[in-house]
């Protein structure tokens, strides 16, 4: 059986799925074969195993950094919102219903634990050492009796649990402290110490206040990892911030033309797989924006509709923005425009959904001839094809399946058969997400895109966005390599948390848990 380590968080987004990926990584090119493991995932970015399960993002770059293949077993929970209350529930790879969170976590969670505990176990035979990554906070007494993504899973492993905190949002000490402090004394005993993430500044200032958090737990700080620029991984929440202005991290560098181009994507609600126009993004001189204003698309160069976890929903609320009367306008002036699944039906002449939203027949926007049918079983496949002679690939996960009735082939078997999608002048729509990630239809697309825009943009002959991510993932395993104590992490994942920890007044409220 394998050794172990789960990385909690003081709150969501504290840096638990980069420092997942940055362990992985450090570990692999010790030689140790490692996986990555999350046991319920809350996300609307989601990747298609080679097997046809769906699972988070996060855990599928994960497994990159681990240089593994994913599979279901590293995310055998996967939680899709669909509104406020409720989301869609995948259990190892199938979509299996909705569910409401009261219903979840009145009963359904406490039932998938030996799930999810088998699921670890596999990969336990199979690996020396087995990362997870927890999810929000384990700290949150309300849900404690029917966790199983953070301490529930520890304890039922044995694994000790180092806990990430952000410094840069403030209150670290505190929250390092209070979150030790609000466990019962068996998860604290398996609360080994700390990690701090996004220091800026000098160390040897921090380290008064390290050497008192010890005094006050009982407990080591694993390291201290700097601030870094363009260091996250695929999120699984979402863009936390205001989405107006928003711009996707891009390299430093200047375009290989004489222009620049302008990319707006819009902003629907509950967007899924945003991290589409990462590869956009990684071309020097594309500038991504997301936006949520129809003046926002006048000096866009290509505006996007993305994925949605709410077809519907979203075109509604771009028609009562007023963008969807600025795409139609795009599209009579010949202003390229492009949808990527949730996106693709969206800019068709009909959706009949009753699945998702239950609304029956809907107009679309009319940019693309085609009409959408939503099945309730969900497409889930990992397809290869050609676009503008160049190979491509990508993966599926959509409800609607769409019936053509004209344009242009986009993406085809390479005899010029139609697989997906379809252009219609300068509009273009795909069910296929993470086609941009293809190098050569990427560039032979941003060159159709500059000719329709009459930009002077020249896409650079030499970016392979493949290539810049195992780069982005090497620097984590740097982070971790040159900022944490890698011994005594090792010593954790190979024997667990040391015995003997202090127990943290006051502990779990009633010592329910």
């Amino acid at each position: 059986m394998s050794g172990g380590l789960l990385v909690a968080g003081t709150t969501s987004d504290a840096g638990k799925s980069v420092v997942t990926a940055g362990i992985c990584r450090w570990l692999v090119r010790r030689g140790v074969k490692v996986a990555p493991f999350k046991a319920q995932n809350m996300s609307l970015n989601s990747f298609v195993t080679r097997e046809g399960a769906e699972i988070g993002r996060a855990q599928a770059m994960q497994a990159q950094a681990a240089r593994v293949e994913p599979t279901a077993l590293m995310n055998p929970v996967l939680l899709k919102p669909g509104s406020d209350r409720s989301s869609q529930v995948v259990l190892m790879g199938r979509a299996v219903g909705e569910m409401s969170a009261r219903g979840y976590h009145g009963g359904r969670q406490e039932q998938l634990l030996s799930t999810v505990v088998d699921c670890l176990e596999q990969l336990r035979g199979t690996y020396d050492a087995v990362i997870c990554e927890g999810a929000g906070s384990p700290a949150e007494i309300n849900l404690r009796r029917t966790d199983i993504v953070n301490m529930g899973i520890a304890r039922a492993a044995r694994f000790p649990v180092v806990v990430v905190g952000d410094i840069d949002r403030g209150g670290v000490f505190a929250s390092f402290f209070g979150t030790t402090a609000l466990l019962s004394a068996e998860d604290q005993s398996l609360i080994a110490g700390y990690l701090v993430n996004k220091f800026r500044g000098d160390v040897s200032l921090l380290e008064p206040g390290l050497d008192m958090l010890r005094d006050l737990t009982g407990r080591p700080t694993y390291g201290v990892l700097p601030f870094a620029h363009g260091l996250g991984i695929d999120e699984e929440d979402g863009l936390r911030v205001s989405l107006r202005g928003t711009v996707r991290e891009s390299v430093v560098a200047p375009p290989h033309g004489e222009d620049i181009l302008r990319v707006a994507v819009c902003a629907v609600p509950l967007m899924s797989n945003f991290t589409d126009v990462d590869a956009l993004a990684a071309e020097p001189g594309v500038i991504v924006r997301f936006v949520d204003r129809a003046e926002e698309l006048a000096d866009a160069d290509l505006v996007i509709v993305p994925g949605t976890r709410g077809t519907v929903k979203a075109l509604s609320w771009l028609r009562e923005r007023g963008l969807a009367d600025a795409l139609r306008r795009r599209a009579a002036e010949g202003r390229p425009v492009l949808g990527i699944c949730g996106g693709y039906q969206i800019l068709g002449e009909e959706i009949e959904d009753d699945v998702e939203s239950r609304a029956g027949k809907v107009d679309g926007l009319g940019l693309l001839p085609l009409r959408i049918r939503f099945d309730r079983e969900k497409t889930l496949a990992r397809p290869v094809g050609e676009a503008l002679g160049a190979p491509v690939e990508g993966y599926e996960i959509h409800h609607g399946v769409a019936d053509v009735r004209g344009g242009e082939p986009f993406l085809t078997d390479g005899r010029g058969q139609r697989i997906d999608g379809c252009r219609s002048g300068a509009v273009w729509g795909t069910h296929w997400h993470g086609s941009l990630e293809s190098d050569a239809f990427r560039r032979r697309f941003l060159t159709e895109i500059a000719r329709a825009a009459g930009r002077r943009f020249v896409p650079a002959p030499d970016t392979c966005f493949a290539g810049l991510r195992e780069e982005q993932l090497d620097r984590l395993g740097d982070l971790i390599e040159e900022h944490a104590d890698t011994d005594a992490l090792w010593r954790l994942i190979e024997s667990g948390a040391p015995t003997g920890l202090p127990f943290i007044a006051p502990g779990a409220p009633g010592a329910r848990a």
